[in-house]
C-alpha cells in the first residue's frame, strides 16, 4: 500500500511536461471541430444539425419581428469611438435611452474596433460572433464536465448552439449584443486549462479588467489552492488597470473615484431586468433602495457561496465532476451579490445546465433498482426557469413591481431563486457523496488532503461507488 501511496505522490508532484509549440497548439486547436465532427456518427449528427438550423431559422423570423435595438452595442460603439476621438468617455449619453458608459477605461479602449463598421454591418458581426462564442462555451463547459464522451460532443455543441438561442439570458444578450460570452468563454477556457499552465489566470484577469465581477473567480482560485494562478489573475488586472491609467488618465481617475459608485448610471435596482439578491430585495421590501438589508444579504450569500464552492472543488476524491460543481457555484455567486445582474448576465445557465444533464444522464443509467429522478427533475425545472422569460411575463407596468405580493415576485425574480437552489443543491450533493464515503465534512487543520483535483475530463473515470 505504501508503494502504491509513493507512486501517486510521485505521479501528482511531477512536474508538467514542456508545452508544444504555440503553432502546434493552434493547429490542434483549429483542427478539433473537424475531427470532432469525423468522429460524430452520421445520421444523429445530421439529424441535430437539421434541428438546430430549424431552431436558428425561426430564431431569425422572431428576431426580424421582434424589436432588436441591440443597444448595448451601441453604446459600446460610442465608448470606442469617445476613446479614437479622445472625447470624455463617462460624459458621453447614447441611444433614445440616454445610456452612458459603465465599463472601466480598459474596456472601452477594446471596444475601438467596432467603430470600423457601420451600424448594420456591426449587427451582423456581433450575432455572428456571439453564435459562435456560444458555441465555445458549450464546448467549454462539455470539457469543464468530462461529459458526454468524446464523439457526441459536436452533436451537443451544435444542439445547444441552435436551441441555446431560445434561453432567455442568450436570447437577450443576443438581443442588445451584449459581451457576456466573451467573458463567460474567457473564464471558462482559463479555469479548464491544467493548473500547472503558468499562465493559467490571465484570461480571469483580462475578464475582471473588462468587467470587475470576474474578480470572484480569482478568489475562487486562491480558496481552492490554485495560489499562483489567483495571482497571476490579480496581476493582470492590475495590468488592464495601469495601461487603462497610462492611455486614458483622466477616464481612469473618474471611474475609479467617483463613476464606479454611481448606481444610478448602470440602471434601477428594483426593476425586473435585475436578478441579483439586491434587486430582489428591493422587489421583496417594496424599495428602490434595499440598502443594508440587501447589502448584509448579498454578504452573507458571498461567504456561503464561496464556501460551497471551495467545499465542491476540494471533495474530488468523493464528488465526481468536483471541479464543475465548484465552478458553477462560484460563476452563481458572482451573479447574486453584484448588485445589478442583469437578465442576461446569466448565461452561466450553459454550463450549469450542462453540468445538471450530466447529472441527470448518470442517474438515468443506474439500475432500476436504485434510480431515482431527483437530478432529471432538477435539470427539468432549472431548463424550464431558463426558458421561460417569467420575469418579463409577469412585469407590472411602471412602478407597480414595488407593490407586489410576495408570492407574485416569485416569477419577477426567478435566477435569484434558482440560483440559492442550486447551491442548496451543491451543498446536499456534497455532503451526501462525503458521508457515504465516510469522508470528514471539512478538512481539518493538519488532516491530509484526500487525493487532490482531478482534471475535468477525468471525473468521469471514477469508480462507480462514487457516483
Amino acid at each position: 500500500m505504501t508503494a502504491v501511496q509513493d507512486e501517486r505522490s510521485t505521479v501528482r508532484n511531477a512536474p508538467d511536461p514542456a508545452p508544444a509549440p504555440l503553432s502546434d497548439r493552434l493547429a490542434a486547436a483549429l483542427g478539433a471541430p473537424v475531427r470532432a465532427l469525423r468522429e460524430a456518427p452520421r445520421r444523429p449528427l445530421l439529424a441535430v444539425s437539421a434541428v438546430a438550423l430549424l431552431s436558428l431559422v425561426v430564431y431569425a423570423v422572431v428576431r426580424h419581428f421582434v424589436h432588436t435595438s441591440m443597444v448595448d452595442m451601441i453604446v459600446y460603439r460610442a465608448e470606442g469611438a469617445a476613446v479614437a476621438d479622445g472625447r470624455d468617455l463617462y460624459a458621453l449619453r447614447v441611444t433614445e435611452w440616454n445610456l452612458p458608459a459603465t465599463y472601466p477605461p480598459f474596456a472601452a479602449m477594446l471596444f475601438v474596433p467596432t467603430t470600423w463598421f457601420p451600424v448594420p454591418v456591426l449587427r451582423i458581426v456581433i450575432t455572428l460572433g456571439n453564435l459562435g462564442l456560444l458555441a465555445l462555451l458549450t464546448h467549454l463547459s462539455f470539457k469543464l464536465v468530462g461529459w458526454p464522451r468524446r464523439e457526441l460532443r459536436a452533436l451537443g455543441v451544435i444542439l445547444v448552439t441552435g436551441a441555446g438561442v431560445w434561453l432567455e439570458p442568450v436570447f437577450t444578450t443576443l438581443r442588445y449584443g451584449q459581451i457576456n460570452l466573451a467573458l463567460a468563454c474567457l473564464i471558462l477556457w482559463d479555469l479548464t486549462r491544467p493548473d500547472g499552465r503558468r499562465s493559467k489566470g490571465v484570461a480571469i484577469g483580462i475578464a475582471a479588467g473588462i468587467k470587475l465581477t470576474p474578480g470572484l473567480f480569482a478568489v475562487y482560485l486562491l480558496l481552492t489552492g490554485r495560489i499562483r494562478a489567483a495571482f497571476v489573475a490579480g496581476f493582470t488586472f492590475l495590468g488592464t488597470f495601469l495601461v487603462g491609467a497610462l492611455v486614458l488618465p483622466d477616464a481612469t481617475w473618474g471611474f475609479w473615484t467617483k463613476y464606479l459608485y454611481d448606481s444610478s448610471r448602470v440602471g434601477k435596482t428594483h426593476i425586473v431586468d435585475n436578478q441579483s439578491l439586491r434587486g430582489a430585495f428591493a422587489r421583496l421590501l417594496h424599495t428602490s433602495d434595499p440598502g443594508t438589508v440587501a447589502t448584509l444579504g448579498a454578504g452573507l450569500a458571498a461567504l456561503a457561496g464561496l464556501a460551497i464552492a471551495a467545499w465542491a472543488a476540494r471533495s474530488s476524491r468523493w464528488l465526481p465532476r468536483a471541479e464543475a460543481w465548484g465552478v458553477c457555484c462560484a460563476a452563481v455567486t458572482a451573479v447574486l451579490i453584484s448588485p445589478i445582474s442583469w437578465t442576461h448576465h446569466w448565461v452561466w445557465c450553459v454550463p450549469l445546465l450542462v453540468l445538471l444533464a450530466c447529472e441527470a444522464s448518470v442517474e438515468r443509467a443506474r439500475p432500476v433498482a436504485v434510480r431515482k429522478v431527483r437530478w432529471r427533475a432538477a435539470f427539468g425545472a432549472t431548463l424550464v426557469a431558463f426558458l421561460s422569460f417569467a420575469m418579463w411575463a409577469a412585469k407590472p407596468l411602471g412602478d407597480l413591481v414595488l407593490h407586489l405580493s410576495p408570492l407574485r415576485q416569485i416569477p419577477t425574480s426567478i435566477y435569484p431563486l434558482v440560483g440559492i437552489c442550486f447551491l442548496l443543491a451543491a451543498t446536499l450533493r456534497i455532503w451526501a457523496r462525503r458521508r457515504a464515503a465516510g469522508a470528514p465534512l471539512v478538512r481539518l487543520p493538519g488532516q491530509r488532503a484526500g487525493g487532490g483535483r482531478p482534471g475535468p475530463a477525468r471525473d468521469h473515470q471514477q469508480a462507480p461507488a462514487a457516483r
